[in-house]
């Protein structure tokens, strides 16, 4: 009879490394720049219908969808960091990537607002104050900048955070192209440069905002990572002693810190081995930043075969 051994090394010996992998705590990041961008938006508003700037108006528009992400990415880091139930057995991990595909969505709707207001804009341009645009901007420049810095020492680890980084570090960016148009608006006198940075602006979010809809959409559909070729991890698998075979290798992610791995391993001379599980535990953390892993070893027993095993190895 075939010898099978389920194993999850929360319950062994690496303590250490399952327990401690929490992310980061940015609750003050977050507070202080929803508090700097709320106030930003309001800034924008005001002075986009003094000065009937739909470069303005746009931009706030795009600030505001930055706040209910920066929202929606501060709840989800919470709920993460709540520990598991026994109905919600992996805790509120995925929130964090549900938190990214709805950002993304929000921020696509904005962006064909945006996109559909300068195209009209085009057909009817307007005189805009262009130094109450600059002045704006400018502002625009050093609060998106500083909000963008409070998260970038957790851009490598979050797709959450990286997300709240690029929008923020985008908008500043935007900003600087702002100002550059109203001074050239003062010196051209071309009105239709107004609505042409709506379209950029536009562009800039859609661009972004894309590469996080899928990134997001692919996690939320337990999708391989980006971040993981499946099949170096399945060739790492496949060279450990005493293996000769791989199948049901499934690789997901569990939020947008945690990657889960599931395997079936055949081992003619399969034994319980703590070391073996442990080393392999290790060893797809370091290499593959793979954190949560369960493997179940198999003798290879063709009277009793595994019903996950592929048509053909059976």
């Amino acid at each position: 009879m075939a010898h099978k051994r389920s194993h999850d090394p929360c319950d062994g010996h690496d303590h250490s490394h399952n327990h401690g992998h929490a992310p980061k705590n940015f609750d003050r990041a977050f507070a202080l720049g929803i508090v700097l961008n709320v106030g930003f938006v309001a800034v924008e508003v005001v002075f986009g219908l003094l000065a009937n700037s739909l470069a303005l108006l746009a931009d706030a528009g795009h600030n505001l969808g930055d706040v209910l992400g920066l929202l929606l990415a501060w709840g989800a880091s919470v709920l993460v960091r709540k520990l598991p139930t026994q109905r919600h057995t992996y805790g509120f991990r995925r929130t964090s990537v549900l938190a990214a595909l709805i950002n993304a969505l929000i921020l696509l709707v904005a962006v064909g607002a945006i996109s559909w207001e300068a195209l009209l804009r085009f057909g009817h341009p307007e005189s805009v104050a262009s130094g109450t645009v600059m002045f704006v901007a400018s502002i625009g420049i050093l609060i998106n900048g500083f909000t963008a810095w409070l998260f970038m020492s957790g851009k490598e680890d979050d797709m959450n955070i990286r997300g709240a980084y690029l929008h923020m570090a985008a908008d500043a960016a935007v900003s600087l192209g702002v100002v550059v148009a109203a001074i050239a608006m003062q010196f051209t006198g071309w009105l239709w440069l107004d609505p042409a940075v709506s379209l950029a602006i536009a562009m800039i979010i859609g661009i972004g905002t894309w590469s996080l809809l899928g990134e997001s959409l692919n996690l939320a559909l337990d999708a391989v990572p980006a971040s993981i070729q499946p099949d170096k991890v399945e060739a790492y698998l496949a060279g450990l002693p005493g293996v000769n075979a791989v199948h049901d290798l499934h690789i997901w992610a569990m939020s947008t810190t945690e990657i889960a791995l599931t395997v079936h391993l055949v081992k003619p001379d399969a034994v319980i081995d703590d070391a073996l599980l442990l080393r392999i535990n290790n060893e797809l953390r370091e290499q593959f930043e793979i954190h949560h892993t369960t493997v179940q070893f198999e003798l290879g027993d063709t009277s009793h075969p595994c019903k996950q095993a592929p048509a053909e190895a059976i």
